[in-house]
């Protein structure tokens, strides 16, 4: 049975853990490998790595750094970056990662998402959608580091990934990336509404009442959060942090009986 996920996402920029406001300039947290020997221990359950330069620059995967995460890693992983053929995705995946997220790629190419899940498994082929919201009120999803609009909502596009073979849908909020206010409750709850994939939502989580809220709102879903994980106290000391078994487990028991009761 789905149960909700939390699950920290490490943004990765020259080797280097990094954590960026808005998808602008990024600050340097950390060593990648080490954030994950903590998640190891907290039993997280699930993590998620971007590595946030790739795609921009051109670069293919960083095959040797995936490696060296996923032969650390004991929980499900999650890889984003770079990827734009069937071949690498097949590669990531060779190393022990259990899930492909693809973003530009999806948007350029969409077959390439049919494509890749032929290969190995629609389970295993995420499609992220960054999404940044006009002073109209109106979603778009856009590219490239949140460079490059696409002209495109996300309910369109997830859409389109659900029937073209994608296995879960990651909506990325750019407005509120690192702003530790809350997630954009109405694009969840809109993309949750449109389509029956799994689903994560990343971008604003700054407490664990925010991943309560998200739950309640739109019931099992992947609750994603950088800042949250990486950061302590109103100054923001980096400090690598996950709530506990008991911790996890009210609070996302309390959230989903507060989802069926709005439901009923």
């Amino acid at each position: 049975m789905l149960r909700p996920r939390i699950i920290p996402c490490l943004l990765v920029r020259n080797k280097g853990l990094v954590k960026t406001v808005k998808f602008g300039a990024s600050k340097y947290v950390g060593d990648p490998i080490n954030a994950v020997k903590i998640f190891n221990e907290k039993e997280a359950d699930e993590l998620i790595v971007f590595d946030i330069d790739a795609t921009v620059n051109g670069a293919a995967p960083d095959c040797l750094m995936i490696q060296k995460l996923a032969a650390e890693c004991r929980m499900p992983l999650c890889y984003g970056g770079g990827v734009k053929t069937v071949e690498q995705a097949k590669r990531i995946i060779g190393l022990g990662v259990e899930k492909v997220a693809i973003s530009s790629a999806a948007l350029d190419n969409p077959k390439l998402i049919t494509a890749i899940a032929a290969e190995i498994g629609s389970q295993s082929v995420v499609v992220v959608l960054d999404v940044r919201k006009s002073l109209f009120g109106k979603y778009e999803v856009y590219t490239h580091n949140g460079n490059k609009g696409t002209g495109r909502s996300p309910l369109e596009v997830a859409q389109q990934a659900e029937k073209l073979g994608a296995g879960e849908i990651v909506i990325n909020s750019i407005d509120l990336d690192g702003q530790m206010k809350g997630y954009d409750l109405d694009l969840a709850a809109k993309v949750r509404e449109a389509i029956r994939l799994p689903m994560s939502v990343l971008g604003g989580a700054g407490s664990l009442a925010d991943i309560g809220r998200l739950v309640s709102n739109c019931g099992v879903v992947g609750a994603a959060a950088g800042s949250l994980f990486v950061f302590k106290g109103s100054y923001r000391a980096v400090l690598i942090n996950y709530p506990d078994q008991a911790q996890k487990e009210e609070l996302l028991r309390s959230a989903i009986h507060e989802h069926i009761g709005l439901q009923e």
